[in-house]
C-alpha cells in the first residue's frame, strides 16, 4: 500500500478533445434522419426506421471506442518524491 503512495493518476481531458468526435457523430446522426425521411412513404416506412436504427447501432461502437481511446490518452500516472511532497494538496484531489 505504501508503493501506491508513490504515484499520482492525473487526467487531463477537456471538452476541446472530445468536440470533435461530438460533433462528427451528429453529423451522422442527421445523415440517418434525413436518409430516413428521403426514404419515407406510405409503402416504405420500415425501411426508413430500419435504416435510422442501422446507422445509430452501427455508429454507437466507433463513437464509444473513440471516447474511451481519447480519455486514456490523457490519462498521466506521475511518480511523486516523498520527500518533497508530503500530502496532497486539496486543489488536485476533490473531496468525494
Amino acid at each position: 500500500m505504501q508503493d501506491l503512495k508513490k504515484y499520482r493518476i492525473r487526467c487531463t481531458l477537456t471538452y476541446g478533445d472530445i468536440y470533435s468526435q461530438i460533433i462528427v457523430w451528429l453529423i451522422v446522426i442527421f445523415i440517418a434522419l434525413a436518409t430516413s425521411l428521403a426514404l419515407w412513404s406510405t409503402t416504405r416506412q420500415i425501411y426508413a426506421l430500419a435504416t435510422v436504427g442501422l446507422i445509430v447501432v452501427l455508429s454507437l461502437p466507433f463513437l464509444l471506442f473513440a471516447f474511451v481511446t481519447t480519455l486514456f490518452n490523457h490519462i498521466e500516472i506521475l511518480s511523486v518524491d516523498p520527500l518533497i511532497e508530503d500530502e496532497p494538496s486539496r486543489a488536485e484531489f476533490p473531496a468525494s
